[in-house]
């Protein structure tokens, strides 16, 4: 996820109009207000007070005649409206020896799939498929090269040193000896911190306070740098992630998810609820429901192959009226209207009719980037190569993206099963920005994973 400044609440009007909107409130007589304030912030001044006042006057604004869309945030809520048959019975756990060759093909997966995405991360999809086609690597074949020669490194912008994270580097494969840190795989580490601290029965406030000790504040983006504000104050979960929040259904919690998933080998429910103790901190109603369909996903994914049979799994755990679940339902849509949607381009071009990659709001959101990780799903094959290369083809958040569709597909196959020119680069190496982790081999966070897993 890109980063960001420190969340000014002139920053964000924008955002929370159309996030407000999309709750199916009538903000439209704000618009005007919101964009003069936005601009002003643009220009560098930074109104606070008349922000304040503007974002509550949206966020109190009525719901409209036609809005009865039922979205809740607490875990009961979400239980009572899922489709889920409370009889559904899920294939038996596999046995240890198999769950740490798929766990660790997971840590892996997830890896490889973020490597991918991180250097062309904020790039709209005609700069990214650009360069694949004039490097010769469209469908996505391989890792993405700064070594491509002076004219094509001008004609797209090129350029390896840049801040990112504690790197002076991009992270593109020929620039890495591991894989370096980014706040896909911090969260991932910061979740095995959090259970082998407080085991099962962890709380959203233990999380808080594992972020506030572990996670440096300006490793946090969106929702949660504007959650990690509000701990700072003093306003703890619930309240940490509806506070002045406007990105509260963006990725956020989706990335955070997988962890979830791993350790629940089987067991897609109890996934999808660690999820949500996780993403209440800084999440709420859409951004809640991506990081449970996400965490389903992964428990099922270590106990069935059947790609559409796990998206499924994942959707059974959210509630069925979401605007989420509609997404998801209209890919499916998608896979069967063969007339329209033949191949995986096909399919991307009509999600990018109905999401702009050039507006932030739906860029970071949770939909649309879920709604990418089912198409690369479906189409990809069981193919890691494939199914990372649409994900992060797709544009939008490429790294978040990848990451996500990478650690299914590495759950699928193990990690034995990899193929090596994805994980080869990695040299088994993660760096984390996570108190007390530092650079650790991935081989060792997947069996750390996998003791916590098979625990008596």
């Amino acid at each position: 996820m890109i980063h960001n400044n420190w969340l000014t609440l002139s920053e964000t009007t924008l955002i929370e109009l159309e996030q407000s909107a999309d709750e199916g409130r009538d903000v439209m007589a704000y618009a005007d207000e919101a964009r003069l304030l936005h601009d002003a912030f643009l220009h560098g001044q930074r109104r606070e007070d008349d922000a304040r006042r503007l974002l509550e006057r949206i966020r109190c604004a009525p719901l409209g005649v036609e809005e009865n869309r039922h979205e809740p945030s607490t875990l009961e809520e979400i239980k009572r409206d899922r489709p889920i048959d409370p009889d559904i019975v899920s294939p038996p756990k596999p046995t240890r020896a198999v769950y740490e060759d798929k766990v660790y093909g997971a840590w892996l997966g997830r890896c490889c799939g973020c490597l991918l995405g991180q250097p062309v991360e904020g790039w709209r999809r005609a700069r990214i498929t650009g360069l694949l086609r004039e490097t010769d690597n469209y469908p996505i074949a391989r890792y993405i090269s700064s070594d491509i020669g002076a004219a094509l490194r001008e004609k797209y912008g090129i350029k390896d040193d840049g801040h990112v994270y504690g790197s002076l580097k991009i992270n593109w494969v020929n620039n890495i000896t591991c894989m370096p840190e980014d706040d896909d795989t911090n969260y991932t580490v910061i979740a095995l911190k959090i259970m082998e601290r407080y085991g099962r029965a962890f709380t959203s406030d233990d999380v808080a306070q594992t972020w506030l000790q572990a996670l440096p504040a300006l490793r946090a983006c969106t929702a949660e740098r504007a959650a990690y504000r509000n701990l700072l104050n003093g306003i703890w979960p619930p309240l940490s992630a509806d506070r002045d929040n406007a990105y509260r259904e963006w990725i956020g919690a989706q990335i955070r998810a997988d962890f979830w998933g791993y350790i629940n080998p089987g067991d897609p429910t109890t996934a999808a609820e660690y999820a949500w103790r996780d993403a209440r901190v800084s999440h709420v109603k859409n951004g809640i429901y991506g990081a449970m369909f996400c965490a389903a996903m992964l428990a099922h994914a270590a106990v069935s192959d059947n790609v559409e049979d796990l998206i499924a799994r994942g959707v059974d755990e959210i509630p069925g009226d979401s605007r989420l679940t509609e997404g998801i339902n209209q890919v499916f849509e998608w896979r069967n209207d063969r007339n329209r949607t033949r191949t995986w381009e096909d399919v991307i071009e009509r999600l990018h009719q109905q999401y702009n990659e050039k507006n932030p709001y739906h860029w970071g959101h949770t939909i649309p980037n879920a709604m990418i990780c089912a198409i690369a799903l479906l189409w990809g094959e069981r193919d890691l190569a494939k199914t990372i290369g649409i994900a992060v083809s797709a544009g939008f958040d490429t790294d978040c993206n990848g990451a996500t569709t990478g650690s299914i597909i590495g759950m699928l196959h193990g990690a034995r099963q990899l193929p090596s020119a994805w994980t080869a680069p990695l040299n088994d190496g993660l760096k984390s920005g996570i108190d007390g982790f530092g650079q650790v081999k991935i081989s060792e966070l997947a069996q750390r994973t996998a003791d916590l897993a098979y625990a008596e």
